[in-house]
């Protein structure tokens, strides 16, 4: 089985730890957004269908991570100087099975 495009990551943002240096949005800019706040948040989709998790924020509010962004969505977690952003990895089935 192919689950090469299988969304796997979910992240938020804690707002009260946000520094607002724009780290994440330099990495993932599909994912992470600043508002005129001066404060991170998560999207989730594209264009007019874009959604941006900011109320009320936090866990409550997980974004679907697209996979061709995971990676840049864990740099920024990594690098995020505020240590705001909280990733949630959705374990496979197949990974739970025992033989």
């Amino acid at each position: 089985m192919d689950d090469g495009n299988v969304q796997r990551l979910r992240v938020w943002i804690d707002q009260d730890l946000c520094t607002g240096d724009g780290i994440c949005t330099d990495h993932a800019p599909d994912v992470f957004t600043i508002l005129e706040d001066g404060i991170a948040y998560c999207t989730e989709g594209l264009g007019v269908d874009r959604k941006v998790y900011n109320d009320p924020g936090g866990s409550a509010e997980l974004a679907l991570v697209p996979f061709h962004d995971e990676a840049a969505v864990i740099a920024s977690a990594t690098e995020c100087p505020g240590e705001c952003i909280f990733l949630e990895f959705e374990q496979a089935p197949e990974l739970t099975k025992r033989t």
